[in-house]
């Protein structure tokens, strides 16, 4: 299960379908106070967040990730069209990809943070 965060339903619906796709069980939210409880209920292997969303930013929610032990080891994996790639990583990310951005550059990111990780979880 991959969680995606964000805020333009469009590109939502294209990442859920690229995951689909490749064989990832995908959950949308837009709402950044949904993520911490989707990840408790779901058990993500992954999650996918744009660091803005409907104005505010989402750093809170990636610290409260990384503190949290139970999601703590959930990889997490921010994007933005401006490049917080550094501030990213700092607060906990273990990648950031700058958008726009290719299907195969997210697929490989994810594959290399969950590799050998059931895709269905």
């Amino acid at each position: 299960m991959i969680i995606v965060l964000d805020d333009d339903r469009q590109f939502c619906d294209l990442i859920k379908i690229v995951l689909e796709m490749e064989g990832y069980q995908t959950t949308v939210t837009h709402d950044p106070g949904e993520v911490l409880s989707l990840a408790h209920r779901l058990n993500p292997v992954l999650v996918l967040m744009d660091v803005h969303v409907a104005s505010a930013d989402t750093f809170d929610v990636l610290e409260k990730m990384k503190v949290d032990a139970v999601l703590k080891n959930v990889p997490v994996v921010m994007t933005s069209g401006i490049d917080y790639g550094a501030e990213c990583r700092e607060r906990g990310a273990e990648a950031f990809l700058f958008k726009p951005f290719r299907p195969t550059e997210l697929l490989t990111t994810i594959t290399g943070l969950i590799s050998g990780r059931d895709k269905s979880l």
